[in-house]
């Protein structure tokens, strides 16, 4: 059988149970990439004390209670730990939940190659008050992820799908999710493109004086932040009134999930084109986004510096030009840039995924791919990666040294 009939009987198998399902991407802290002490995929609170309500226990220091855990993507099972670090309660530092006690490198779980993983955790507890038991599928291709995401929808690095979902506690203002009076009227008619939800968080979250990187991924939580208001105004209220046939049902819940791909798909490029707007970078001039590099061969790296004209040019310099390639995460997919541009042997590539194996990593650099990762992100990857990684800003700053020179 191979790996994605295997992964769609796996789905189709466990559709209609009365489970608990939680889908995330393994962050270098959930794997041991980072050889941090804690271990084991973070689950938030709220989800964790649904499914384990006896580990809410404040006056017990770090409650714990111990599940099945059965990794059916690897054959794999265990005798895992749900565990409440609560020892912030007691004057430290801790307040967190994770599952532990998976079995070490031997765990799919926590081997660092697995950082990045789209993985999807399914609780189930048995029949009255018995014991859950989690079923879980890392996956284990590009081909698998997109088909968790078709199902889904997109799954983000430092974002979750829990479903049934959880109401959210109540926002502060200081966040971008709109009421309906602060929504444009004619967006209430029509699910506004990505390009104008964007100018909404630009205008919600100006913010040129701030770090490129910092601007970068606050502008991109705002946007979401809009986008995830806009559902619930728009499509929310449709969902409410019922559908008259499975087909209507099944065509509105394929739209909307294909609005989030398309988002996601996107967001990442508009908001750096963007920013490179801002930074002074002329389109056509300084940079140009999405054009096929070299005539007839259908590669189109995401921005090529300085131009295209630049790049046909055979005397002007291989070393003064750059590209830079935009994918939300790489694991697996770093290696669909190695044929673009093919003027330019070393190959950027910006990405928002929270850490990578140190093996993965170096075999991406001698490919010549270098990563691009908004500071913040960094301190999610291997101390020893850290010094290699290049932030947004100094990768424009490289940029317009070379323009300059």
């Amino acid at each position: 059988m191979n790996s994605h009939a295997s992964l769609n009987d796996w789905l189709n198998r466990w559709a209609d149970a009365p489970a608990t399902w939680y889908l995330k991407r393994l962050s270098a802290n959930d794997t041991q990439a980072t050889n941090a002490h804690q271990a084991g995929p973070y689950i938030p609170k709220e989800l964790i004390f649904r499914i384990f309500p006896e580990l809410q226990a404040p006056d017990k220091e770090n409650p714990r209670c111990e599940f099945v855990l059965n990794v059916e993507s690897h054959d794999q099972s265990c005798k895992a730990t749900a565990i409440w670090y609560n020892n912030r309660l007691r004057g430290k530092t801790r307040d967190e939940t994770r599952i532990t006690n998976l079995g070490g490198r031997a765990s799919v779980l926590l081997d660092p190659e697995s950082t990045g993983a789209l993985t999807v955790f399914l609780f189930v507890r048995g029949e009255g008050q018995g014991e859950t038991t989690a079923h879980v599928w890392v996956s284990r291709s590009p081909e698998e992820e997109d088909e968790i995401e078709l199902r889904f929808g997109p799954v983000e690095p430092g974002e979750t799908v829990i479903w049934p979902q959880i109401v959210p506690a109540r926002r502060e203002r200081r966040d971008c999710f709109l009421a309906k009076h602060e929504i444009p009227a004619f967006w209430l008619g029509r699910f506004p493109s990505g390009e104008e939800i964007l100018q909404k968080a630009l205008e919600l979250k100006p913010e040129r004086n701030a770090p490129v990187d910092k601007r970068l991924l606050e502008r991109r939580a705002c946007e979401f932040q809009i986008f995830r208001s806009l559902e619930e105004i728009i499509e929310l209220p449709r969902v409410r009134q019922g559908f008259g046939s499975i087909d209507d049902f099944l065509s509105h819940a394929q739209t909307v999930l294909q609005r989030r791909k398309a988002r996601a798909g996107r967001s990442l490029e508009l908001h750096l084109r963007h920013i490179l707007q801002e930074e002074g970078f002329r389109e056509g001039v300084d940079f140009v986004h999405g054009t096929e590099s070299d005539p007839g061969s259908r590669k189109t790296p995401d921005f090529l510096f300085p131009s295209r004209e630049a790049y046909l040019d055979p005397s002007f310099p291989p070393h003064r030009l750059r590209m830079l390639a935009v994918k939300t995460t790489c694991k697996d997919r770093w290696r669909q840039i190695l044929n673009e541009a093919d003027r330019i042997p070393i190959k950027h590539l910006l990405t928002l995924q929270e850490g990578v194996s140190e093996p993965q990593f170096r075999e991406m650099k001698q490919a010549g791919v270098r990563l691009v990762v908004p500071q913040p992100l960094h301190v999610k990857f291997p101390k020893a990666l850290r010094e290699e990684l290049i932030s947004l800003g100094a990768f424009l700053r490289q940029v317009q040294a070379l323009r300059e020179a």
